[in-house]
């Protein structure tokens, strides 16, 4: 069996002491593909010590240098984002599209870092007094670290990757143990494109881990996706420990359907959202508020989609949606589907049944008739399972969505300008969709869930990005 290896200083470095390893699954066939190693604190020392160890040269890169690596980089990774792609739907389970489109949202970041001449540009002021003027530039923070959840093993660390390591710093990233190898597919490539060593390094494991880049000094800032009580938990150990923090954790996502909205887009929309990825996204539609009539047709037409969509493995390209990532979580979300059956929901359309014996399948599910109070209306189920609340106006609609402790994204359906204005003024999420399904921005504007699918200041992606990643110094001279 393949031990999988970290990543350090341009290299792959295979443990030679280890005291556990986890397998890595192929979620749609249940196959191991390897077996990677949780590291004890020693890769992590490695890899920390690496980083520092590049950071005063890379920090005085010219930053046009820095850039162009940038340049070179994204032409490797749209050389290889088949190869890319399907490797993310082999240890993810999502479907080959799903995964290539996942690809090229992380390609938009790379983008976005290969403009920074212009955004790192700081500011000048003359004659703030007699004689005195004042500059403010932008400094990398250092050595900075990443981790990173299994549902987007090549988006996610491009969110982080690029932005820091143009900013000037270096990094070092724990990705998922569920999903290493997307990572290090990455980071070999952005060798290739030429990145010195030391200046991107991966190190496998666990907690232990996590506290390591949490706890230790070197590490200026963290940069964290995930569940909401462990982006929590990130949030407070790390700021206690003196560093500067952005952990997105979960979301329930809210989606009001009008009765004047354009049912067959809204369908589709709904159907992507909540069912793409088997509902493995912090911003796919978990709960559907339908106003008036348009409750029982909006859920005819869910259900027959759901009873099309093909089930399969994700490297199968006639698949239509995957596997959950693992047995564990496949039990919880079924869990999930028992617990809303029992609190009275009526399920449409049970996810239990119909799917394939092999891999650790879902299909999409669909109640009605829930409540505001049931679980299923409130927690992350992180799975298909759609949830169909009824209301009788857009007030209302909005008000029961407001009432969730998580503020990631939610959407409205609608053909009316002035509801919409409504929504957008009332809602109290972070990032808002109009007719539509997956309201994520694209790189240029900053990834802002707000209450609980949030901790921090400075958001990921976009300007916020790179100001998380860069200090302000300011000078005042007098000649």
């Amino acid at each position: 069996m393949t031990l999988w290896p970290h990543w350090i200083d341009n290299r792959r470095e295979v443990p030679r002491d280890f005291t556990e390893t986890t397998p890595i699954y192929n979620p749609s066939t249940e196959e191991v593909l390897a077996e990677v190693t949780l590291d004890d604190g020693t890769a992590l020392e490695a890899a920390i010590r690496a980083a520092a160890s590049a950071f005063p040269e890379w920090s005085a890169t010219p930053v046009l240098e820095r850039a162009r690596l940038f340049f070179r980089y994204r032409e490797l990774l749209e050389r290889h984002r088949q190869e890319l792609a399907a490797n993310v739907a082999r240890e993810n389970g999502k479907t080959l599209q799903d995964a290539y489109q996942e690809v090229g949202r992380g390609i938009e970041v790379v983008e976005l870092a290969a403009g920074a001449p212009n955004l790192l540009k700081g500011e000048i002021l003359t004659e703030v007094a007699h004689g005195v003027d004042t500059t403010m530039v932008r400094a990398p923070l250092g050595v900075v670290g990443g981790i990173t959840p299994y549902n987007f093993p090549a988006m996610i660390p491009l969110w982080m990757v690029p932005l820091a390591v143009v900013s000037g710093n270096t990094f070092v990233l724990k990705p998922s143990e569920r999903t290493p190898m997307t990572a290090m597919m990455l980071a070999e490539l952005l060798a290739e494109a030429g990145a010195p060593a030391g200046v991107l390094n991966i190190v496998n494991g666990g907690k232990p881990v996590v506290d390591g880049l949490l706890e230790d000094p070197r590490v200026r800032a963290i940069s964290f996706v995930g569940s909401q009580p462990v982006a929590k938990y990130v949030y407070e150990t790390a700021a206690r420990h003196g560093k500067r923090v952005q952990a997105l954790g979960g979301a329930k996502n809210y989606h009001i359907v009008l009765p004047d909205a354009n049912l067959e887009a809204t369908v589709d929309a709904l159907m992507g959202s909540a069912y793409g990825a088997a509902g493995q996204r912090c911003l796919a539609a978990s709960v559907v508020v339908a106003v008036g009539p348009v409750a029982d047709v909006l859920i005819d037409r869910l259900h027959a989609q759901g009873d099309q969509l093909v089930l399969g493995p994700g490297t199968d390209p006639r698949s239509q949606m995957g596997p959950v990532i693992r047995d564990a979580h496949r039990q919880r979300v079924l869990s999930f589907i028992e617990a809303g059956a029992a609190a009275g929901a009526r399920l449409i359309r049970d996810g239990r049944a119909g799917v394939p014996e092999r891999g650790y399948f879902v299909g999409p599910t669909l109640f009605d008739q829930v409540s505001p109070d049931m679980v299923i209306a409130q927690e992350e189920i992180f799975g298909p399972v759609l949830s169909i609340i009824r209301a009788k106006s857009l007030e209302e609609a909005v008000h029961l969505a407001n009432r969730s402790r998580f503020g990631n994204t939610a959407s409205l359906y609608t053909q009316s300008g002035g509801a919409a204005r409504y929504f957008r003024d009332h809602i109290q999420a972070g990032m808002l969709g109009i007719n539509i399904g997956v309201a994520a921005p694209v790189a240029w504007f900053p990834f802002s869930g707000w209450k609980e699918s949030f901790y921090g200041d400075l958001h990921a992606t976009g300007r916020d990005g790179l100001e998380f990643y860069t200090e302000k110094r300011v000078i005042t001279e007098r000649w």
